[in-house]
């Protein structure tokens, strides 16, 4: 186990009979990506069949991304966002060595998945203000909000679609079930890298 791991790992980890695990996501974290999951698919479904539905569930998108903005800065460690400057510069090189399966081993998001991180966030946020927008007096029926909101909706659909590649090809070659990760908090680290 390199350095890295070692300080990023702080004892917090037990034997499970797959291995050392460390606790990773806390639960409102999780909790907020699995509603923010579900929001985003009924959000999908609805336009135009279940209008009422669609704008409910869009403004309770705007309360997640709300969340997520403070839990970013005061929630547990790997929740905040104070290594995105560092993993989104990581990101170029990141996605250049996964072409050989060079993947290197993060006890939280990767770069790639940091990148995600910040793509989906404002995606949802265009999305969800513009939406906001074209249901109110001022802006509805104007165009160029419509479009927006069109555009970053599909946006938002696409970079799903990515995110759950990217995680199904990360943990395969990782060797780990990233999406169990997800719903236990808790990832397998190694004794090698």
């Amino acid at each position: 186990m390199n350095d890295k791991t070692v300080r990023d790992v702080r004892g917090v980890s037990d034997r499970t009979s797959a291995g050392r695990t460390v606790a990773v996501w806390d639960l409102p974290l999780r909790l907020w990506h699995w509603v923010l999951a579900a929001s985003v698919l009924v959000a999908s479904l609805t336009p135009t069949v279940y209008d009422s539905l669609h704008r409910i569930v869009g403004y309770g998108v705007i309360g997640l991304l709300a969340f997520r903005l403070v839990w970013g800065f005061w929630g547990s460690r790997y929740a905040r966002f104070r290594m995105i400057g560092v993993r989104l510069r990581a990101a170029p090189g990141y996605l250049w060595n996964l072409r050989r399966g060079i993947t290197g081993r993060y006890i939280g998001l990767n770069p790639a998945g940091t990148l995600m991180l910040v793509a989906l966030l404002l995606s949802l946020a265009v999305s969800v203000i513009t939406g906001a927008l074209s249901v109110t007096v001022t802006f509805f029926g104007i165009w160029w909000i419509e479009d927006t909101h069109a555009v970053a909706s599909d946006a938002v659909i696409v970079l799903v679609v990515l995110h759950v590649v990217g995680v199904v090809v990360m943990g395969l070659l990782q060797r780990e079930n990233l999406i169990r990760a997800m719903f236990t908090g808790r990832k397998r680290i190694r004794s090698h890298s």
